[in-house]
């Protein structure tokens, strides 16, 4: 938004009327004339300075009132144009509309941040979930790695719309977005793999990635690939785990912490509904996610809509949505690590 034209005030200066000094008088002696012509040159003087100051003063007052605002009062936000809309892309709606439209929401809008560079000195991981190489090694992807209390594979391929869009396009996509808000906001963004993997990482490698980084906060994001009748967004957060290599007990609170400002912040950019399959007001409490038992930094993953479902994938292949959903990420995150 550009900041309003300051109020310009306009003053209609009242001047005395003073009486007229040459008006017809009685004759009077000589001496008395001099006198009173002496007085009347007087009085003439004093009108004229005050009537002098008066308009100095007035133009000063409309100098003062009409002065442009100094440049420090824009924000960053205000120079920023939102991204154009993909032909053929959906409108946003609802809660993501207000947020579009620079309605107040519960974190911050714009692609930067008012405060400036506020993250400076922090460090965030952002996980793209699967990769578009995964197909190509499934053997790979098969092996069992160690979770803390249980095995699972080491990846998947991943879901993806019925008209085709991967689930490892659009989480690359989203991530990309977000990891720029972030980094504008002087945060330091780590990536579990930036599409120069020919597969993988594993799961207990994504973990691993965050936790060498000493990230302050990691989010992982996904698509989902409920049944097509199913449709919205969750997050999951790490349940109490102490088994084997996991440990979450240092984690769950703050990732709890996050995943409720990552819930909010994602709904309040996008206008997505909680998933109405999964989950109780789009949270949900997992122990059998690897990415989350072997974390050692808060973490929680997001599911931002169900990718078999046409209402969530049409929004999801919209390239403005997809802003929007990399707004929230980064403004939830903006909101636990400058409130942490």
């Amino acid at each position: 938004m550009r900041p309003e034209r300051p109020e310009q005030h306009h003053r209609n200066d009242q001047y005395d009327q003073h009486e007229d000094p040459f008006a017809e008088r009685p004759r009077r002696s000589g001496r008395f004339r001099v006198a009173v012509a002496g007085g009347a040159a007087l009085s003439l003087c004093l009108v004229g300075w005050l009537g002098w100051q008066a308009l100095a003063n007035s133009s000063s007052d409309r100098a003062g009132a009409a002065a442009p605002r100094s440049s420090a009062a824009f924000s960053e936000g205000d120079l920023l144009d939102p991204s154009p809309a993909a032909p053929g892309s959906v409108a946003p709606s609802g809660a993501g509309a207000s947020a579009a439209a620079g309605s107040p929401s519960a974190a911050p809008s714009g692609s930067s941040s008012p405060g400036g560079r506020q993250l400076a000195g922090r460090t965030v991981l952002l996980d793209a979930g699967h990769n578009t190489g995964n197909g190509r090694h499934t053997s790979d992807i098969a092996k069992q790695v160690d979770i803390g209390n249980s095995r699972k594979e080491c990846d998947t391929t991943g879901t993806s719309t019925d008209a085709g869009y991967s689930e490892a396009d659009f989480t690359l996509d989203v991530v990309h977005r977000a990891r720029q808000i972030l980094r504008d906001r002087g945060a330091t963004v780590v990536l579990t793999q930036d599409g120069d993997r020919a597969w993988g990482p594993c799961i207990d490698e994504r973990a691993r990635i965050g936790n060498e980084a000493k990230a302050d906060a990691a989010v992982s994001v996904h698509g989902d690939g409920a049944p097509g009748s199913a449709s919205g967004f969750h997050v999951i957060m790490p349940s109490r785990v102490v088994a084997g290599k996991a440990d979450t007990s240092a984690i769950v609170d703050p990732s709890h912490r996050l995943g409720v400002l990552l819930r909010d912040g994602f709904k309040a950019a996008t206008g997505e509904p909680y998933a109405d399959y999964i989950g109780q007001q789009g949270l949900d409490t997992r122990g059998d996610l690897g990415g989350l038992n072997l974390s050692r930094v808060p973490k929680v993953f997001i599911e931002c809509g169900n990718m078999r479902n046409s209402g969530d994938a049409k929004r999801m292949t919209d390239p403005q949505w997809r802003q929007q959903a990399a707004q929230g990420i980064a403004d939830a995150l903006t909101s636990y690590l400058t409130t942490s």
